[in-house]
């Protein structure tokens, strides 16, 4: 389905594997930063599976399930995908769109949390620690996850939000890093939503995620080369 502003929205259905669906975001990136193929938001699910970020500290992993675990390329640690859990995929020209990469990353979170706030449900970002928080029944705790990589100033990989996963999956991690603080999702929150609501909610907020990156395109004005390197979830400096 095409959007406005050239940016294809696509959902898939059922479920998407990784290795695949990674070649597939990387081809993509690529044709985009070559003016062969307009921008893209992909959502999708995928198989119960593990994601290690370049900042994966081998101690994190467990995986008492056996599950597939794959080299992300994208910033973090480790991470879960699996049934239930909403993944988007963020492919944008950031050449056009601001050469800011921390803005790229805080209107991200903006747009994920101003989708839960349409959807009922109050989160927000927390100090010091990148991703989306919500106050669950076991406290503070994360309900949605960041993860980034630029690559020619071509964004890829992008979040993922709890909706109803099975959360005992992720306990074969260290999630993010981040042992302090449980993961939860809007089915342990009292607040479900099913898939549908959320890409409504998703897409009705695309316009003002796309303003909050136009102050950083208004701006751009530096010669400094591309960059080709990830952040995610992880504790900043």
């Amino acid at each position: 389905m095409a959007q406005g502003d050239g940016i294809e929205w696509r959902v898939t259905p059922g479920l998407s594997p990784y290795a695949g669906t990674l070649a597939a975001m990387e081809a993509r990136a690529a044709a985009i930063r070559a003016g062969e193929a307009a921008e893209l938001v992909w959502l999708l699910e995928h198989p119960p599976l593990y994601t290690a970020g370049t900042s994966a500290d081998p101690a994190e992993l467990f995986n008492p399930q056996g599950f597939p675990v794959f080299e992300a390329g994208r910033g973090g640690r480790y991470t879960y995908h699996g049934p239930g859990q909403r993944v988007g995929y963020v492919l944008l020209d950031l050449e056009r769109r601001g050469r800011d990469l921390r803005r790229f990353v805080h209107a991200l979170e903006g747009w994920v949390i101003a989708t839960l706030a349409r959807l009922g449900v109050e989160a927000r970002r927390a100090e010091g620690r990148i991703g989306i928080w919500a106050d669950g029944p076991r406290g503070e705790a994360k309900l949605g996850a960041i993860g980034v990589r630029v690559r020619r100033w071509v964004s890829y990989h992008g979040f993922s939000v709890n909706l109803a996963p099975d959360l005992a999956h992720f306990s074969g991690i260290v999630p993010c890093g981040l042992a302090d603080f449980p993961v939860t999702s809007l089915e342990e929150m009292g607040a479900p939503a099913g898939r549908e609501a959320f890409d409504r909610a998703l897409e009705a907020g695309l316009d003002d995620f796309l303003r909050a990156l136009a102050g950083a395109a208004s701006a751009a004005g530096s010669t400094a080369a591309p960059p080709a390197f990830p952040v995610g979830d992880q504790r900043r400096a």
